[in-house]
């Protein structure tokens, strides 16, 4: 289909109370622009118009990667209609049949299901529009027909009539229009209403006197997918409407949640079978859970894999890192980029780890940092043992071997090497490589001083 859409985003949202343009707040970790434009993506289109107005710059710095976008500047906001002529020009009237579809930066829960079957009804000689029935229509256009049922206007709330204020049916502002009479139908627009302004909807009765135009409406029931962000009340709202859906496609998926109404996932996540997850967990990025995975309360995962039958207890942070089968992660556990553990692995509470593969069957079971490390199978990591990888300007590794035992309270300091085999007495400061199958002891001599005061506040 040879259809454009554009995408209306100037306006700054002053009940947003912020400096940031009001289409870059987020919901679900993404800007509410960001899911108009992924549900407009998934559409046949040539074209993606984005008219920006009010922190104009920044917004098209945050979609800088996509350099088919077309931009708009609206310098002045007076409305809808004036919105989309900033556009028309941009726009290809030449080419058949050319279709113009309208959405809105700041109602981002708009299925692409729901569009796709919007514009599946859609020809160059009819305007169709996304209408929504609801008990609460107050402060939305009303969509006016007439004792056939045909549509013959919208209007707007502060427009209308007590009478026409009680139809249930209202604009949700999402409309399909052939191109070449939208292009005749705008500069034919006013702004003789209360808000002084040029409203795209007042399209629809001009389209209702064009005896070549027909006017059709798709009638949803869902009020979450048109609903708009005005202030942070309703950004609120569909927010967690936007969790509840993620909620509930991981229940169909079979995945346990022990209360849907507390998961939070910002990015995508990809499950396998008798996968449990407890309150408050977040998933940011690409997450990746394989079978049997449970995930504790409060833990936060981003960007990372875990793999089959891992158990992250909770409090755990794991950034981008991959998690072997059949391992334990925390509590308390912070597990950063480029860290891998290979299956069996056991992670304790407050245990950091970052750049760092760890073996097989190894473990560090609590209070201990391993960093710029790789560790190989079946080592033990004593309570307070620290890899220091960094002399103040440089990064270094430490590499141990298997079957190496590293006692509490010691201190590895990179570059090091801890061969097959070897034991770390416990305190030391191991600066220097220990071959295999050696015991070391790095402790500075004791002294004990008799009679030492204690400082005493001055």
């Amino acid at each position: 289909m040879n259809l454009d859409i554009v995408i209306l985003g100037a306006g700054r949202g002053t009940r947003m109370n912020s400096k940031i343009p009001k289409v870059l707040h987020q919901i679900g970790g993404n800007s509410m622009l960001s899911h108009v434009l992924n549900a407009a993506r998934k559409l046949e289109s040539e074209r993606i118009h984005i008219v920006v107005g009010y922190g104009a710059e920044q917004i098209k710095t945050e979609f800088s990667y996509d350099n088919e976008l077309q931009w708009a500047l609206q310098a002045d906001q007076l409305g809808t209609g004036h919105a989309v002529m900033q556009v028309m020009s941009r726009i290809d009237m030449k080419k058949p049949q050319k279709l113009v579809l309208v959405l809105y930066g700041d109602v981002p829960l708009t299925n692409s299901s729901t569009l796709s079957n919007l514009v599946q009804q859609a020809n160059e000689n009819k305007l169709s529009l996304l209408t929504l029935v609801t008990e609460n229509p107050a402060g939305l256009g009303r969509i006016v027909r007439n004792d056939l049922g045909e549509i013959t206007a919208i209007v707007e709330e502060k427009d209308a009539t007590e009478e026409q204020k009680q139809i249930k049916e209202i604009n949700t502002g999402i409309m399909i229009i052939p191109a070449t009479k939208l292009n005749t139908w705008l500069t034919s627009l006013g702004n003789n209403n209360a808000q002084g302004e040029y409203y795209l909807t007042d399209i629809v009765a001009m389209a209702a006197a064009d005896d070549y135009c027909a006017i059709s409406a798709m009638v949803i029931e869902n009020e979450n997918e048109v609903q708009g962000v005005n202030d942070k009340a309703q950004l609120a709202g569909l927010e967690r409407q936007f969790q509840m859906n993620n909620a509930d496609q991981l229940l169909k998926a079979g995945v346990l949640l022990r209360d849907p109404s507390r998961i939070d996932i910002r990015g995508e996540i990809e499950t396998g079978s008798d996968v449990e997850i407890d309150i408050n967990a977040i998933f940011e990025g690409s997450v990746i859970l394989g079978n049997g995975v449970k995930i504790g309360a409060n833990v936060v995962i981003k960007n990372s894999k875990i793999a089959d039958n891992v158990n992250i207890l909770h409090g755990t942070n794991i950034d981008g890192a991959e998690i072997g089968e059949n391992s334990n992660v925390g509590p308390y556990a912070r597990i950063r980029p480029g860290t891998i553990l290979k299956e069996n692995t056991k992670i304790g509470n407050f245990v950091e780890t970052k750049n760092a593969i760890i073996g097989k069957g190894s473990k560090a079971s609590h209070l201990a940092y391993i960093g710029d490390a790789v560790v190989g199978e079946n080592v033990n990591i004593g309570a307070g043992t620290i890899f220091c990888n960094y002399d103040g300007a440089n990064k270094h590794k430490t590499i141990i071997g298997d079957n190496v035992f590293v006692g509490s309270n010691s201190v590895l300091v990179a570059p090091v090497t801890l061969a097959d085999n070897t034991f770390v007495a416990a305190g030391s400061s191991v600066n220097s490589d220990v071959p295999a199958d050696n015991l070391t002891v790095a402790r500075a001599k004791q002294r004990n001083i008799p009679g030492w005061k204690r400082p005493t506040k001055k």
